[in-house]
């Protein structure tokens, strides 16, 4: 079996692994990191969204031997120690989740979004960037307003 090496929220890790294995399985199954969810298997909920190289992916049609030498970055990898990301923070404040499922790959996804796009996200923008992410408990009122409040509070955290 190949080996494959990566930086995974900042720790690096080697495993051999059979080439067919998915990121998603790789940092679920091998690493133990569950905050990664499977949702559809076919690239179409967003759920298991991490970023590679500081880009977000969908980790369930992303083959893990692809990502050798690469940094990834999970949803457990955002918190500074007991120190919420913003972004994390926002969803928690802001009530952005119902059932939490789809809550790890809309985070990451808006924190990448923030990054690319800047902290000044209208309603539309942010709607328009989450169309590869479901969640089938909202109507994802409180989701974009936690994503704008999380931009807001990136902002915020980035002069300091």
């Amino acid at each position: 079996m190949p080996a494959v090496s990566m930086t995974v929220n900042g720790k690096p890790v080697t495993a051999e692994i059979d080439p067919r294995t998915l990121l998603v399985q790789f940092l679920r199954e091998n690493l133990r990191l569950t905050g990664t969810h499977v949702g559809c298997d076919t690239s179409q909920c967003g759920c298991c969204v991490v970023h590679v190289n500081g880009d977000a992916v969908k980790s369930c049609t992303t083959l893990a031997l692809t990502c050798e030498g690469a940094t990834i970055t999970t949803i457990e990898g955002l918190a500074k120690g007991d120190e919420l990301h913003p972004m994390q923070a926002a969803f928690r404040e802001n009530h952005g989740l119902q059932c939490g499922f789809c809550t790890p790959g809309m985070i990451m996804t808006a924190v990448e979004l923030v990054k690319r796009k800047g902290t000044n996200l209208d309603e539309h923008t942010i709607r328009e960037e989450l169309e590869g992410n479901l969640c089938r408990c909202t109507g994802y009122h409180n989701i974009v307003k936690a994503i704008s409040a999380g931009a807001q509070a990136m902002a915020s955290s980035a002069a300091e």
